[in-house]
Formats: structure tokens, sequence, C-alpha cells
């Protein structure tokens, strides 16, 4: 298989090439120089939102191409277009933010979704990847485009913080603010799991749309942050507190606090972040490997790189503040 990556130096594109290498796919990576590309692929540089940035793509053929891209859906129409008779599937990476909102518990591929257009500019997130669905759909077809849409992402490689945050501050130990109530379910993709799927998924000829993430209830909050504390050999202490509790203090979940969203309190939320349905990609051959394994091999690499994790520009920091925190514990 001949795979084209749009981006592939960064989290979920960087693990897409891992798993094309490791299968023994020819693959060619066009970015835009700011991140070294991963050893044993071919490099075409450009700029997708600069005149003429896609001049690198002018020629070629592959058996199919995948793009995470986040912003403008006019970004990938433009792509798909020059692309399309010369690809054989347009896999674009999306979003579960796709529903409209609320979302059902347990909802699916068939649910209603935002509106989106493919040649709309700067636009909220998720009707810019409805855009970005829409856009692919246009030029490749119903047959010719895999819409891959994917929860909440995290594994080696986070340029957005989540987990990255929480195993630096169980690392750090003494006492944690820790969100209850330790049994919350949880639902997310290794960001491996999402990469193997998505190659998997491109070599069956698959197409449509598909909720990538582990089934609701993979884990809980409480396995997660034990699994951090063990991964980084912390004596921290966790101390479970009440939703109703760190709300009142002001603290926002999901940005303040990575990953945890109280059920009770904020259930629509909960649903649609941690209540998907994923049947579909199950039987499509998604696997997904333990909590442990992802919260251990993401501090492995943390620690690879120095411990300082990489930022994307284009989302906000996440964590709480320690002042904050301190003031919760002490009551």
């Amino acid at each position: 298989m001949r795979l084209l990556i749009l981006g592939g130096t960064e989290f979920v594109g960087r693990a897409v090439v891992e798993s094309a290498l490791a299968r023994g796919w020819e693959v060619t990576v066009f970015h835009r120089g700011r991140h070294e590309a991963p050893a044993g692929v071919t490099t075409l540089l450009g700029d997708r939102t600069a005149p003429e940035g896609l001049a690198a793509l002018a020629d070629g053929e592959w058996d199919v191409v995948v793009d995470t891209w986040s912003a403008a859906p006019s970004v990938v129409r433009d792509a798909a277009r020059l692309l399309a008779g010369r690809v054989g599937r347009y896999v674009y990476v999306s979003s579960c933010s796709v529903y409209a909102w609320p979302p059902a518990l347990g909802h699916d591929e068939t649910g209603p979704v935002v509106e989106g257009s493919p040649d709309a500019g700067e636009v909220p997130y998720a009707e810019a990847k409805r855009g970005g669905e829409l856009a692919a759909l246009d030029a490749f077809g119903d047959e010719g485009a895999l819409l891959v849409r994917a929860g909440l992402i995290i594994g080696p490689w986070e340029n957005i913080g989540r987990l990255p945050w929480w195993l630096r501050r169980i690392a750090r130990g003494g006492a944690v603010l820790a969100p209850g109530p330790r049994d919350t379910p949880l639902q997310y993709i290794d960001v491996r799991d999402l990469a193997e799927w998505v190659v998997l998924a491109a070599e069956r000829g698959l197409s449509g749309p598909y909720n990538v993430v582990s089934e609701p209830g993979h884990t809980t909050m409480g396995d997660l942050l034990e699994a951090c504390a063990r991964a980084t050999g912390s004596s921290a202490e966790l101390r479970w507190t009440p939703p109703e509790t760190i709300l009142a203090a002001g603290i926002e979940p999901w940005t303040d606090l990575p990953i945890w969203i109280p059920r009770a309190e904020q259930p629509e939320l909960h649903r649609a972040i941690h209540g998907v349905n994923v049947a579909k990609a199950l039987a499509a051959g998604l696997s997904c490997r333990p909590v442990g394994s992802t919260v251990t091999d993401t501090w492995r690499w943390l620690e690879s790189i120095g411990g300082a994790p990489p930022q994307r520009e284009d989302r906000p920091v996440v964590g709480l503040a320690a002042e904050v925190e301190a003031k919760v514990l002490a009551g």
C-alpha cells in the first residue's frame, strides 16, 4: 500500500505513519517542515494554507491519503479536489464532536450531525470537522471516503496535554485533588489503537462514518489515576473529592481537570464524550489496549523527551493551578 499522509509528524499523524511503516507500506509525508518526519518516509514540503502551498502534491499517485486537519474545511476541500483521481481512498480523521447537541446516550453513526460546509473558513471545531467530512465526500464520494470519528485521544506523542498533565502532577507527589466519584466511567482511544484501526480500515477499503473510541466504561477515573501513580512510581495521595465541592470552587471539568467530566452534574457532556456507541468499529476490527499500557507508555515517552510534552499552538493549555488545588484540599 502507498500512503500519503497530510501532516504525519505529530500525535495522530505520527502514529498512523508508524503503524503503516510497521506493515511495510510505502509512506509519503506532506508537511510544513516544522517538525522532523519519522525515519523511513518520503518527505514532501508545503503549507496547505498558503497560495500554491499544495504544489508538491501536483503529481503522484497513492492508494490512500490520511488527513487529520481540524481547522478551516476549505483546506480539506482543496487537498481532496487536487488528489481526486490519483488516490484510491480519502481517510479523514474527524471527531465525535460532529454530532448535534445534545447527543443521545449511546449515540451511533446514524445520529444527527451539526451543519457544516466544505467551503467554510475558520469556524467552531464541530462545524470544522463536519465541513472536513463533507469536503472528503464531495471529492471522493460515499464509497471513496472513510470518516473516522475519533473520541478522546490520548497516548504517546500527545500534544494536547491531558494525560501528560495528570502524569506530571502525580509524579510531583503530595496530596492530589482526585475528582470523584472514583468509579466515573471513561471512554477514550489510545492514539496507537486509533492508528492501527485507520490503517486496517484503509487496507480493507472501508468507507463511511465510524465512531472510533474504546467501549463506554473501558476504564474509570480511579483506574486511570492509580495507573499514573504506578507508572511514575509516585507516592502521591489521591484525595477523592465530590464533584459538587470541585464545581463550587469554580474548577472546570475537562480543562482544569483534564479527561474528567462529572456524570451526574453534567450528564449531556459526559455522554457526549464518554458514552459513544462503537459497535460498528468493534465489528470492523477495533481493538483497545488496557489503560495501564497507555499510561505507562505515555510516561516512558515523556521521560524520553525530558518530561515536557509538546503543546499545540491552537489549543489552550490544560491543567489546574497549584494554588487552586491547594486551596480546595485545605478545605
